[in-house]
């Protein structure tokens, strides 16, 4: 009901994401987030790009907000397929959900706006959404280390802790962040309540620090920052020459 009726979003789709990320946290061909079609994360996958795509991972790291607007249609592509598809346990119920929940807001922004209007205000609030989602989403493990089958070979604790980095800000900042500013205890504990995730951060701070495992930690702006700086030097990986071509493929 929440999934499907109130945000639009396929609940099958994002559990199955939502697990595989878990699973394999910064993990390539593993992990849905390192595989996003707006980001490349190693130098591998910039050299693999081609045409427009290219010319983007190219220039990443100052495009970085304008394509985080793109993150809340990324969902609804994302969910319009898998419901297509019937991917999901209550494929018949999911589309339902998720059409009335379209129907309803489609509904409502014809007949208080004009339909110019209505369609500035879809696209402006796509947009303002996604770039909320983003911001919300990339602290976690954007310009962190990305891993391999070694790491699930280290142990739980340092598979879902060495790729994850948590938010240091005030009660207001983590409120909206509905509590993922604690990533690190999130993968620790997933079925733990958001209210919980704080003092548990104590604990596993401390005993990171026992046992001598990085415990990545930082502000919002050094947080972004560190992001961009990453993204930056992954994008320099496309090869020379690239973005003239890029480009012209693009306009082309």
């Amino acid at each position: 009901m929440l999934g499907n009726l109130v945000v639009g979003m396929s609940y099958g789709w994002w559990v199955d994401d939502h697990n595989r990320h878990h699973a394999h946290p910064n993990r390539v061909g593993h992990d849905p987030a390192a595989d996003s079609l707006l980001f490349v994360r190693t130098a591998e996958q910039a050299r693999r790009t081609s045409g427009l795509r290219r010319f983007v991972a190219r220039h990443q790291a100052e495009l970085f907000f304008p394509l985080l607007s793109l993150q809340a249609l990324g969902l609804l592509v994302a969910t319009g397929v898998t419901l297509v598809r019937g991917t999901v346990r209550r494929p018949v119920l999911e589309r339902t959900l998720a059409l009335l929940h379209h129907a309803l807001a489609a509904a409502l922004a014809v007949v208080v706006l004009t339909p110019l209007q209505a369609l500035a205000f879809t696209v402006l609030f796509g947009a303002l959404l996604g770039i909320y989602l983003g911001c919300v989403f990339a602290p976690n493990h954007k310009g962190m280390p990305m891993t391999g089958p070694e790491a699930e070979r280290t142990g739980f604790l340092r598979q879902q802790v060495l790729p994850s980095r948590n938010l240091r800000a005030g009660r207001f900042v983590h409120a909206l962040f509905g509590g993922l500013g604690y990533q690190i205890e999130h993968h620790l504990f997933p079925a733990m309540p958001a209210a919980a995730l704080r003092p548990a951060s104590r604990l596993v701070r401390a005993y990171c620090a026992e046992i001598g495992v990085p415990y990545a930690e930082a502000g919002l702006a050094a947080c972004f920052r560190e992001i961009r700086r990453d993204l930056h030097a992954v994008g320099r990986s496309v090869p020379a020459g690239s973005d003239v071509a890029g480009a012209a493929e693009a306009v082309r």
